[in-house]
């Protein structure tokens, strides 16, 4: 076994190149064994084997920078440099990260869980390189998909113009997560196709080789040959190169010596270069070559012979649930259109695009294009639902500002992964979406606390014609509650009790409900009797049931999966605060000021104090405070 004598990229160089193969098969071997338990990006790791390899073998990692476009397909890079022997622990509590991070190793040197980061950082790194006099290399690794990412043309745009020493790797595998969509998409796979070009290519290349000590004023004619015949036959690298990058490719990206070469060949130009790399996502494992979408990450674990992916049985996932609802609401309503960003199966969006094709728009790795797209759509009288995770709805803020609620449009957002999301941690933790958007005037925000108010909210949403409305909703199973036979709109900003109590008020959103109700019975134990409410609105609040709150002199402490800073608690706090109101007491359960790492949802939750236990024991002393009080 070659892999079990690799710690380091020293250990790697040890080794000839035709035993690099063979390690790479082990590595393939390794990785579906390991993920099989842990879950994790399994498709795109096998998919970038040999290419990883051939970068550590030639390059001197971490003098010389890999920045990882995402980072979650860097499992290889983990591999060699180091880690492997903590795969078992990879995406669990204090255990290895799924993506790149700087904390674990010396040559993670970038960090990042979106897509279309990897151009800008090089750019900068090349920079700070060259005005600190220093010679190391510089390599990005992106994605095809990653180019449709606006940032990643910005960053183009400015290394074109800069022309330092870069080279800029394009990982082609014509894949994000969901298969790619778009005019670059489509340029790619024209030169993939074009094997007239690189047929004739490589005959020119080979016959200049036979040709000693080509020079001067026939070595510029050779190359304007080149670049004639390459403009004649094909767009082969013409988009790159008008960007002012050198382009290289396409090349074989499982074949380790082509691979090498062609960086070698990379190397001896002055200037920024792209090699256009051909790669198969899933490469040597079957199931994930024949369904890279399924594979590009495994939330759970699998069995290896069949491919088959063990999941719990219960209730459906939340997104499933907003899914199927949403075609029912299309079904009765034409208007509506659903918009993602690469997303239409993380988003339960794959059924409706089955359904209703012409109206269904996937615009790619686009966040900023899809919020105000969805604009002029609704502009224009149709009902568009804006399907994008919280985390990456970060990405379109401005244009939520701006085109969206600015003009007071009636765009519906359907806000997944909100709240914890565990395995993937603090990149993809969906914390922030209540404190960004509840400030935006005309918005309108919600979060059901079960399957059955989903429901009943998109159909609110549906039927709202004042504005942008959105309704977030979390990673996790729903509750099993029992569904209305006849979906019916809920009246914009009022709460609902859902038991009753004297001792304190817990006022919660979305699946702390359930943990209030966990809380509230613990507590019934001791003889304490708690209120629920939920929340359901974040904006507008119940106003009406706030002031009877502080009127009635009750406890008052919120709930709430989401940064404390500028979420529910806030929000009710500068209502009391501005209506001049006192309330008996409030105590804000949320999400701290620091970044959640990757665990569990369940120890992300201990870990941030939302927990049934933690809420039963802050309210239990409260009873203890007042007998202090009383004596």
């Amino acid at each position: 076994m070659l892999l079990e004598h690799i710690d380091s990229p020293t250990d790697l160089k040890k080794l000839t190149i035709p035993e690099l193969p063979l390690l790479a098969e082990e590595i393939r071997h390794f990785l579906i064994q390991k993920l099989s338990a842990t879950g994790g990006h399994l498709a795109p790791n096998l998919g970038v084997v040999e290419l990883t390899l051939a970068l550590h073998y030639l390059y001197n990692s971490p003098q010389d920078k890999f920045i990882y476009d995402v980072g979650h397909q860097a499992y290889v890079h983990k591999i060699l440099t180091g880690r492997k022997d903590r795969f078992d622990t990879l995406r669990q509590k204090n255990g290895l990260c799924g993506f790149v991070k700087r904390g674990e190793s010396e040559h993670d040197v970038w960090e990042a869980g979106h897509s279309s980061t990897s151009l800008s950082a090089a750019m900068g790194m090349a920079l700070a390189r060259d005005m600190k006099g220093d010679t190391n290399k510089v390599i990005a690794i992106i994605g095809d998909g990653a180019l449709t990412g606006g940032m990643a043309l910005e960053a183009l745009n400015h290394i074109g113009h800069e022309k330092r020493n870069l080279m800029v790797i394009l990982n082609d595998n014509e894949m994000s997560i969901a298969p790619n969509v778009g005019a670059i998409h489509n340029y790619l796979g024209k030169v993939r196709s074009e094997k007239i070009y690189r047929k004739a290519k490589d005959e020119l290349d080979w016959l200049l080789r036979k040709v000693p000590a080509i020079g001067g004023k026939l070595a510029r004619t050779a190359e304007r040959v080149k670049d004639s015949l390459k403009y004649l036959v094909t767009p082969d690298g013409m988009l790159f190169e008008e960007f002012g990058l050198k382009y290289f490719g396409p090349v074989d990206g499982h074949d380790i010596t082509k691979l090498m070469d062609t960086f070698k060949q990379a190397e001896s130009v002055n200037g920024p270069v792209l090699v256009h790399v051909l790669t198969v996502k899933g490469k040597g494992y079957s199931p994930a070559e024949e369904d890279s979408h399924k594979w590009h990450g495994i939330t759970g674990s699998y069995k290896i012979e069949s491919g088959q992916v063990v999941k719990p049985v219960g209730p459906p996932m939340y997104t499933e649930v907003f899914g199927n609802t949403i075609i029912e609401l299309a079904e009765q309503d034409k208007r509506i259109v659903a918009v993602t960003p690469a997303m239409p199966g993380g988003s339960g969006l794959m059924k409706f695009m089955e359904k209703f094709p012409d109206r269904m728009f996937d615009v790619g790795i686009a966040e900023q294009h899809a919020a105000t797209m969805s604009a002029a759509l609704a502009m224009e009288g149709m009902k568009p639902v804006f399907a994008v995770y919280s985390t990456f709805l970060q990405r379109a803020y401005d244009q939520v500002v701006h085109d969206i609620c600015r003009q007071n449009l009636n765009v519906i957002f359907a806000i997944d992964r909100a709240g914890f999301v565990g395995g993937d941690g603090e990149t993809h933790q969906g914390v922030y979406d209540i404190a960004f958007l509840r400030h935006i005037p005309n918005m309108v925000l919600m979060m059901p606390k079960d399957e059955n108010e989903l429901r009943n909210m998109l159909k609110t949403a549906v039927d709202y014609n004042d504005g942008p409305i959105a309704v977030r909703y979390p990673r996790v199973a729903a509750t099993g509650a029992a569904i209305d036979e006849v979906m019916t709109s809920i009246q914009i900003g009022t709460w609902e009790t859902v038991r009753e109590g004297d001792y304190a008020v817990i006022l919660a959103i979305g699946p702390m409900v359930q943990v209030a109700e966990e809380a509230a019975e613990l507590l019934k134990r001791e003889g304490i009797n708690v209120r629920i409410i939920n929340a359901r609105f974040i904006k507008p609040l119940d106003e009406k049931m706030l002031t009877a709150l502080a009127i009635e002199r009750i406890p008052l402490m919120v709930i709430e999966e989401g940064a404390v800073q500028g979420g529910l608690g806030s929000a009710i706090l500068e209502y009391y605060c501005l209506q001049g109101i006192q309330p008996a007491s409030i105590h804000i359960a949320g999400v701290p000021d620091v970044y959640i790492e990757h665990a569990t949802i369940k120890e992300q939750r201990e870990e941030s104090g939302l927990t049934a236990e933690a809420v039963a024991q802050k309210l239990a002393s409260l009873r203890v405070r007042k007998r202090q009080r009383a004596t």
